[in-house]
């Protein structure tokens, strides 16, 4: 596996991984009928730096990295991450995650905060843990969930 930046050559499969995680509306903060134009404009904004994760040019994943505020704030990074549903369980989102710690110390970033992780992504939240990010606060009711309904997000902190 592979982890390089992507290009604009790249869209059209960061559109199939990401297309249907912001559908699925379970994970994401983002309008589930975002056109694919806008979900890519959002997904490699110039604001951030957008990553692919490719094992023989199939790609599987992808992540962004930007910085979570402006001015007093921007020494915080924040990313975010998914993973093709035909690769789940392959240990992608846990590269993408390594790399991105990575990558925010090369950019000079002293801390990375995940703002609103939807408490109902376990597999995110254990993860997220397994690398020694700490949930600093609990927005109770602040995502609805399409199954479960109005569920509480998390924010995630690691300072590096």
């Amino acid at each position: 596996m592979v982890i390089r930046p992507a290009g604009a050559e790249d869209a059209a499969a960061i559109w199939s991984i990401i297309g249907p995680t912001i559908r699925a509306a379970e994970t994401y903060a983002l309008p589930p009928d975002m056109t694919e134009a806008a979900a890519i404009a959002y997904w490699m904004g110039p604001d951030r730096r957008t990553f692919v994760l490719e094992e023989a040019g199939d790609i599987l994943g992808s992540y962004y990295i930007r910085p979570n505020q402006f001015g007093g704030g921007s020494h915080v990074c924040n990313c975010g991450y998914m993973t093709a549903a035909r690769a789940a369980g392959r240990g992608i989102a846990r590269h993408m995650c390594e790399h991105s710690l990575n990558e925010a110390r090369r950019l000079g970033f002293k801390a990375m905060q995940f703002n609103f992780v939807v408490g109902t992504n376990e597999r995110a939240v254990r993860l997220w843990q397994s690398f020694g990010f700490d949930i600093v606060g609990r927005l109770p009711l602040a995502f609805d969930h399409p199954t479960h309904g109005l569920v509480d997000a998390l924010v995630m902190f690691q300072a590096l």
